[in-house]
Protein backbone atom coordinates (compact mmCIF):
# COMPACT_ATOMS: atom_id res chain seq x y z
CA UNK A 1 0.00 0.00 0.00
CA UNK A 2 1.43 3.34 -1.03
CA UNK A 3 0.72 6.57 0.80
CA UNK A 4 -0.09 9.71 -1.18
CA UNK A 5 2.83 12.09 -1.75
CA UNK A 6 3.16 14.88 0.79
CA UNK A 7 4.57 18.33 0.16
CA UNK A 8 8.01 19.07 1.59
CA UNK A 9 7.99 21.66 4.38
CA UNK A 10 10.56 23.18 6.72
CA UNK A 11 9.92 20.16 9.02
CA UNK A 12 10.64 17.53 6.33
CA UNK A 13 13.74 15.51 7.25
CA UNK A 14 15.96 12.79 5.83
CA UNK A 15 16.74 10.00 8.27
CA UNK A 16 19.83 7.96 7.42
CA UNK A 17 19.32 4.27 8.21
CA UNK A 18 21.39 1.12 7.91
CA UNK A 19 19.34 -1.83 6.68
CA UNK A 20 20.62 -5.41 6.79
CA UNK A 21 19.07 -7.93 4.44
CA UNK A 22 20.23 -11.06 2.67
CA UNK A 23 23.60 -10.79 4.38
CA UNK A 24 24.28 -7.25 3.12
CA UNK A 25 24.12 -3.86 4.75
CA UNK A 26 22.64 -0.97 2.78
CA UNK A 27 22.93 2.66 3.91
CA UNK A 28 20.06 4.86 2.71
CA UNK A 29 18.14 8.02 3.46
CA UNK A 30 14.40 7.96 4.10
CA UNK A 31 12.35 11.15 3.75
CA UNK A 32 9.89 11.69 6.61
CA UNK A 33 7.29 14.40 7.23
CA UNK A 34 8.92 15.46 10.50
CA UNK A 35 10.89 14.22 13.50
CA UNK A 36 9.45 14.91 16.93
CA UNK A 37 12.45 13.77 18.97
CA UNK A 38 15.77 11.93 18.75
CA UNK A 39 16.68 9.54 21.54
CA UNK A 40 19.61 7.34 22.50
CA UNK A 41 18.27 4.08 23.89
CA UNK A 42 20.43 1.49 25.61
CA UNK A 43 19.95 -2.14 24.60
CA UNK A 44 19.20 -3.00 28.22
CA UNK A 45 16.17 -0.66 28.09
CA UNK A 46 14.58 -2.53 25.15
CA UNK A 47 12.02 -5.21 25.92
CA UNK A 48 10.49 -7.77 23.57
CA UNK A 49 7.33 -6.84 21.72
CA UNK A 50 4.33 -7.80 23.83
CA UNK A 51 1.49 -9.82 22.37
CA UNK A 52 -1.30 -7.39 21.56
CA UNK A 53 -3.71 -10.03 20.29
CA UNK A 54 -4.30 -11.80 17.02
CA UNK A 55 -5.70 -8.76 15.20
CA UNK A 56 -2.65 -6.50 15.55
CA UNK A 57 0.30 -7.13 13.22
CA UNK A 58 3.54 -6.63 15.18
CA UNK A 59 6.03 -7.95 12.60
CA UNK A 60 7.46 -4.43 12.07
CA UNK A 61 8.00 -3.75 15.79
CA UNK A 62 11.48 -4.44 17.15
CA UNK A 63 10.49 -3.93 20.77
CA UNK A 64 9.41 -1.46 23.40
CA UNK A 65 11.69 0.89 25.33
CA UNK A 66 11.12 2.56 28.66
CA UNK A 67 12.37 6.14 28.35
CA UNK A 68 11.95 8.96 30.87
CA UNK A 69 8.83 7.50 32.46
CA UNK A 70 7.20 6.68 29.10
CA UNK A 71 7.22 3.86 26.58
CA UNK A 72 8.42 4.13 22.99
CA UNK A 73 7.60 1.63 20.24
CA UNK A 74 10.69 0.79 18.18
CA UNK A 75 10.31 -0.05 14.49
CA UNK A 76 12.40 -2.85 13.01
CA UNK A 77 13.91 -0.92 10.10
CA UNK A 78 15.15 -4.15 8.50
CA UNK A 79 11.52 -5.20 7.98
CA UNK A 80 10.04 -1.90 6.75
CA UNK A 81 11.14 -2.32 3.12
CA UNK A 82 10.85 -5.58 1.21
CA UNK A 83 13.94 -7.31 -0.18
CA UNK A 84 12.82 -6.30 -3.69
CA UNK A 85 12.49 -2.63 -2.69
CA UNK A 86 15.97 -2.65 -1.11
CA UNK A 87 17.45 -4.19 -4.27
CA UNK A 88 15.91 -1.38 -6.33
CA UNK A 89 17.26 1.31 -3.99
CA UNK A 90 20.67 -0.39 -3.81
CA UNK A 91 20.80 -0.53 -7.62
CA UNK A 92 20.06 3.19 -7.89
CA UNK A 93 23.04 3.89 -5.61
CA UNK A 94 25.38 2.35 -8.19
CA UNK A 95 26.81 -0.35 -5.94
Amino acid sequence: MQCPAADYTERTCIIVVEITTTGRTVLMGIVVDYVSEVLSIKGADIEDTPTFGAKLNTEFILGMAKVAGGIKILLDIDRILSVEEIKIVDGVGGK
